[in-house]
């Protein structure tokens, strides 16, 4: 009888044990398809709607970018020390172009304002590029106080040179 059980399992194929990596693959799979779907689904909707996006932000940028700038003519001050010279240029940037009118008619006052201030400053404290910066944001307060209002976003050097 022993005998006979052998070989009837003999004859019979035997149960493989289930495999455990065929769910893992089959995970696999579906991750990849779905990750392969959503860069497809973000591909068109970049080609098809982030154009317009893109047009609406640039032309912002395009705004923002443009400066409307007044040239003062250039300036030789004597500096607060004895025979230290300045020659200086710079540019006020606007904040809108209709103040522009009002800005040509204080020319005058903008220029006493700015001479009045660089020349109670030493060589010394704008030589450093701390003291540039200083004296740029003291002549913006300066400029927009001497005009009565707000008009100016910026300004910059366009020449400065100390002897």
């Amino acid at each position: 009888m022993a005998e006979e059980k052998n070989e009837l399992d003999a004859e019979q194929p035997q149960a493989e044990p289930p495999k455990k990596g065929g769910k893992k693959v089959l995970l696999i799979i579906v991750g990849v398809v779905l990750l392969v779907a959503a860069a497809g689904g973000f591909f068109g909707y970049k080609q098809f709607f982030g154009k317009k996006e893109a047009d609406e932000t640039a032309k912002k940028q395009e705004a923002a970018v443009k400066s409307i700038l007044v040239a003062i003519d250039p300036f030789v001050l004597n500096l607060a020390e004895q025979g230290r010279f300045l020659k200086m240029s710079l540019q006020l940037d606007l904040i809108e172009e209709a103040q522009r009118p009002v800005v040509e008619n204080k020319v005058p006052q903008l220029r006493d304002a700015i001479i009045t201030l660089v020349s109670s400053k030493s060589a010394e404290s704008l030589a450093s590029p701390e003291g540039k910066f200083q004296l740029k944001d003291e002549l913006l307060l300066r400029a927009n106080q001497a005009v009565g209002k707000d008009v100016f976003k910026n300004l910059y050097f366009t020449e400065f040179v100390m002897q």
